[in-house]
Formats: C-alpha cells, sequence, structure tokens
C-alpha cells in the first residue's frame, strides 16, 4: 500500500541557521495516526512545514500521496494565525472562500470542534484551547483525509486533550490520517499508533508502534536483598533475564512478579529486605532517545515561513 506520507533522506539547513532535519526517513501508512515527536529544536516544525511545501528541502524529498490542495490536507501550524479583528465564523468563511469550499462547511466544522456557541467571539475573547480548536476547524474546511498538526494541544486543558484525542482516533476509523507533533511522549502515547522520535540533532532517534517503544523500555521491581547476584541467578534459572544491578547494590528485574522473585530469593536462601515498583515515565524514555543526540543549541528554522493559502495556523 502507497504510504500517505513519505520522508525520503530528507536534509534542511538554513543560511546562519542550525541544521533543521538531517537525513530523516519515514512512512506513514493511511489509516494511521502518527506522533512525530521530540524535544524543542529537534526540527518537528521544520519537517511538518517541508511536508506542507513551506520549506525546500536541502537535499531528500517528502511526498503526501493526496497532494498538497485544501480537500486533500488539512495543517493546524503554530503559531494559530487568527485574524483579531475577525469573529471564528468570519474567518472560516473567508477560508472557505479561499480554498474553494462551500460555505455550507462553516457550521459543519463549528459543530465537530465544538464552536457553535463561540461563532460569533473575536480571537482575544477566546481561551487558548478555543484558539486551538478553531485552527482545527479551519484545516477540516476541505474534509481532507489527512491531517498534520503541529502541537495540537498547545494551550488545551485536559479535557480539551482528551476530546482532541477522541476526534483524532475517529478521523482515522474513518480511514483518514493524522501526523502531529509533540514534545513529550506523556502527550503522544494516548493518541498515536506509530511514533518517530527526533533526537537533538534532529535525526531520527527510534520509529516504531508505542508497544515496541514500551518493551524496549519495560518498568522494573527494585529489590533490595543479602545478595542481588545469587537473586540474579536464581531468576535467571526461571527465564527472567532482564535484570541489571545498580550502583547502590539493588537489583532492577523486568518481566517478573513480585511473587517469582520471593520464589527465586527462597529458592537461592537469600534474605529479602524490600521489593518496589520503579515505573518508567515516558519522558524518561524519551529522553534516553534523545540525550545521545546533542547537538548545539539554536533555533530550527527561520522565526518566520509564509504560508500558501488555504494552510491554516
Amino acid at each position: 500500500m502507497r504510504p500517505a506520507i513519505a520522508v525520503r533522506g530528507l536534509t534542511k539547513r538554513f543560511p546562519g541557521f542550525e541544521i533543521g532535519a538531517q537525513d530523516v526517513s519515514f512512512d506513514i501508512a493511511p489509516g494511521t495516526c502518527a506522533g512525530l515527536v521530540g524535544p524543542p529544536g529537534s526540527g518537528k516544525s521544520t519537517i511538518v512545514a517541508a511536508l506542507l511545501g513551506l520549506l525546500p528541502p536541502t537535499t531528500g524529498s517528502v511526498t503526501l500521496s493526496g497532494g498538497r490542495g485544501s480537500s486533500a490536507v488539512g495543517a493546524v501550524l503554530a503559531p494559530r494565525g487568527l485574524h483579531p479583528r475577525r469573529t471564528v465564523r468570519d474567518h472560516l468563511r473567508v477560508y472557505a472562500a479561499a480554498g474553494g469550499h462551500a460555505d455550507r462547511r462553516v457550521p459543519v466544522v463549528l459543530e465537530i470542534t465544538g464552536l457553535t456557541e463561540r461563532a460569533g467571539t473575536v480571537p482575544d475573547e477566546l481561551t487558548p484551547g478555543e484558539e486551538a480548536r478553531a485552527a482545527l476547524a479551519t484545516a477540516l474546511l476541505g474534509d481532507p483525509p489527512l491531517l498534520i498538526l503541529d502541537d495540537p494541544t498547545a494551550g488545551m486543558q485536559l479535557t480539551e486533550i482528551s476530546w482532541l484525542q477522541g476526534f483524532l482516533r475517529q478521523h482515522t476509523r474513518r480511514g483518514g490520517t493524522v501526523l502531529f507533533t509533540a514534545q513529550s511522549l506523556v502527550t503522544a502515547l494516548p493518541i498515536a499508533d506509530h511514533l518517530v522520535v527526533l533526537g537533538a540533532n534532529a535525526t531520527v532517534a527510534y520509529q516504531g508502534s508505542p508497544a515496541r517503544l514500551r518493551r524496549r523500555n519495560p518498568d522494573r521491581l527494585v529489590v533490595a536483598s543479602s545478595s542481588s547476584i545469587a537473586i540474579a541467578t536464581a531468576l535467571a534459572a526461571r527465564g527472567f533475564t532482564d535484570a541489571v544491578i545498580r550502583p547502590d547494590d539493588q537489583l532492577a528485574v523486568a518481566g517478573a512478579t513480585e511473587d517469582d522473585i520471593v520464589e527465586a530469593a527462597r529458592a537461592a536462601e537469600v534474605r529479602l529486605d524490600a521489593i518496589v515498583a520503579d515505573r518508567i515515565h515516558p519522558d524518561r524514555v524519551l529522553a534516553s532517545l534523545t540525550h545521545a543526540a546533542a547537538r548545539p543549541a539554536g533555533p530550527g528554522m527561520p522565526p518566520s515561513t509564509s504560508l500558501p493559502y488555504g494552510v491554516s495556523r
């Protein structure tokens, strides 16, 4: 099946700026909700801008299977780009006309994004979360199958993030495709079924399913005992080989239950002092992926980028 998004060896360099992306390659299959995750400066916005045709690659290529028209792809970039003196309804009407979409799409996208009651409101009177919804409504005017969303949860409260997660799941269930950016795996994991993690040097540090990433970075039980080596040996004999003796001489074990550890300690005649769960926070995983790929601090892309008509910030 042809990918909805194909990126091949994308590198972007800016005169006087740091590298915005470095030999980045990934595919996003149709019907996928994909998270492009990385710390600030890792190249997320540069890649999004290249996908939308706003920045030409220095080398490499980017391909959207349906093209870049607003009926094929809807985009939300940061900042949101709402006109300060236009109401939400008028803003949407302007973009609908510019994109060649029927005016009847305006009340439809207002309803989808929960902004019907706020349609007569100007941006200064919107909450940050409502501004994010208005930008998403703009992207939906053409009813596009592909959505590219740069930091879509910015400004949203927890209830609004939950709403967005549900909306994106529905979009992919209907056959649509989503690529969104995030600085945190905490934000990405509840939404994404595919991850592309960027290191601090704007290269790909991981790509694959959240489940595979989790298997590579499991929660552990930390065991304090009279002999970590003896317990580790007894656990290995039972098939639990993912065990590490920490600098404090405690044993960190993945895959085993407390009962497994108790039985191993009994068999090895080792005194158990404590068993404590060490749950791996998603952003510890992100830090471990990106830590080795450090680069000098600096902006990933120029401070301003002009947008073609029909593409929403």
